[in-house]
């Protein structure tokens, strides 16, 4: 069986997630790459007080996928498959070997800083579950304000982004068709939407000065839900997924369907392992937070061995 590596997105954030990682040289090495490049220590944007900055979560999010996928192929493992929700993307991207850690670090940096000067408060995302897809576009259509469709994570796990006062409109309406769960994200920026055009085309101007390669593992677009190999299509997804659905959903459909049946869920949190277990079953579905080193190892063995 094939294997995916998912990398987490915003709102997946947990103070101490850096400290949390496995203290080992590797991990080490890799913070101690990511502060050079920024010019500053690294290790203190995981405080609870950091993560109120879009850029500094942004950040952990990258180094703590990015540091423990480099600790799992130093034990001797790989991946098939590579895929991130939003921000995941950039430490799949690495992982796959079609972008240098160093551009990364510095891409995500502005990415962040981006987001958070476009809309400093007043927006941000909100999750709904229990209605379908058609369902809500049809509230979204009929809304006052700016509000849209932002990540299709399950068939009955959507979320909204938008100014605040018409997600809560469109939450309270949602809320008398059914829908079992309302949350506002742990998000201040509208993601995945065309609130961010501006923003995502100012990232794609910094992307032009960098160079990308063809990934070595397959990489799939949480955007698109389709393989990408071209450098060029890459720097696209990547510059603008800010701004474009994310179709998470369809993402892990596509990896079953070409033969993926274990899925590894890179730090932080374990949110993206319970959506694929909807889909992975009769596969395995598992976190590397929480769980030993041991026993990641033996499931990633058992993989290559039934690859074999």
């Amino acid at each position: 069986m094939s294997a995916l590596w998912a990398f987490p997105g915003q709102g997946a954030q947990q103070p101490g997630m850096l400290q949390a990682l496995p203290d080992t040289p590797v991990v080490r090495a890799c913070l101690a790459q990511a502060s050079a490049a920024l010019d500053e220590d690294v290790r203190a944007l995981d405080s609870a007080e950091a993560l109120r900055s879009t850029r500094a979560v942004q950040l952990c999010l990258l180094l703590a996928g990015v540091s423990a996928a480099r600790l799992l192929a130093e034990r001797g493992h790989r991946p098939d498959y590579v895929a991130g929700l939003s921000i995941g993307a950039y430490a799949a991207a690495v992982v796959a070997e079609a972008l240098d850690f160093a551009d990364a670090v510095r891409l995500v940096a502005l990415r962040g800083e981006l987001m958070q000067r476009a809309y400093p408060s007043g927006y941000g995302m909100t999750a709904i579950l229990g209605l379908d897809q058609s369902t809500l576009e049809r509230l979204l259509a009929e809304a006052e304000g700016p509000v849209y469709l932002a990540n299709i994570n399950a068939e009955n796990q959507l979320v909204i982004a938008g100014s605040e006062p018409a997600m809560a409109a469109v939450a309270e309406r949602a809320r008398t068709l059914g829908a079992g769960a309302v949350k506002r994200l742990a998000m201040s920026v509208p993601s995945h939407c065309a609130l961010l055009d501006a923003p995502a085309g100012e990232l794609a101007t910094a992307f032009a000065n960098v160079q990308l390669q063809t990934p070595k593992v397959r990489y799939l677009s949480s955007s698109s839900a389709r393989p990408l190999r071209d450098p060029e299509a890459l720097r696209d997804d990547l510059a603008y997924n800010m701004s474009r659905v994310v179709d998470w959903q369809a993402t892990l459909v596509t990896a079953y369907e070409r033969g993926v049946r274990l899925h590894l869920e890179l730090p932080p949190g374990g949110v993206l392992t319970g959506l694929a277990r909807r889909v992975f079953e009769p596969g395995q579905a598992i976190a590397f937070s929480g769980a030993r080193l041991d026993t990641l190892d033996a499931m990633l063995r058992q993989e290559v061995g039934l690859n074999r």
